[in-house]
């Protein structure tokens, strides 16, 4: 029998411990009752102390932050798997999948002339496969969890696929001047915080 690769050989250690901390009879009362719901703080957490680890440059913590973020994605597709939904094989094979079928220009014979082609085909790609899931709302995958400043962005690139932007920057200046006369406008009027609110949302839409 071919022995497996170090990298294996600890992925299936580490599936296994998540197994018994999730065993109903011997594991950890704690991780026994976790759902997605509640891990997901703590998956947030490791996110940004990931980030952290970037930013300052520190490899070995990084290394730690990323087993931690691992441990996370384990955890979520044991819960799963509990439940007879999909389990962490699911998870790894689904992902490798959708790079093969994104990367038809290294696992097949398809041939870009430049970034800018890649680029478009990419974007084909994941366009298709929205339309496989059948999802009616062209923002429907932009994640409503997501902090809300990245998540207008998102929204603002995906518009600006679809024409939806601007072709000169000097153009947007007179927009986001009308938006701010908007709040102004609002504020003085003593109108409603919620009205205040849709305002300012207006003038950062019209800035990103």
């Amino acid at each position: 029998m071919k022995e497996k690769p170090e990298s294996t050989q600890a992925i299936d250690t580490l599936l296994s411990v998540m197994s018994r901390l999730r065993d109903p009879e011997a594991g950890c009362p704690w991780d026994i009752k976790q759902t997605w719901k509640t891990i997901i703080p703590h998956t947030l957490e490791e996110v940004y102390e990931v980030a952290d680890a970037v930013d300052r440059d520190d490899a070995e913590a990084l290394r730690d932050e990323l087993g931690d973020l691992l441990f996370q994605v384990v955890f979520m597709a044991q819960i799963a798997s509990d439940n007879g939904l999909f389990d962490f094989d699911d998870v790894a094979q689904g992902i490798a999948d959708k790079m093969v079928r994104r990367h038809p220009h290294i696992f097949d014979d398809v041939v870009y002339n430049n970034e800018w082609e890649q680029k478009q085909a990419w974007e084909a790609i994941k366009q298709s496969e929205r339309e496989g899931k059948q999802q009616d709302d062209f923002f429907a995958d932009i994640p409503a969890a997501m902090p809300a400043l990245r998540r207008s962005q998102k929204i603002q690139k995906r518009a600006g696929r679809v024409g939806f932007d601007w072709s000169d920057w000097r153009l947007v200046i007179p927009k986001v001047q009308e938006e701010l006369d908007e709040v102004v406008e609002a504020v003085e009027n003593a109108e409603s915080f919620e009205r205040i609110e849709e305002e300012v949302g207006d003038v950062l839409m019209s800035a990103t």
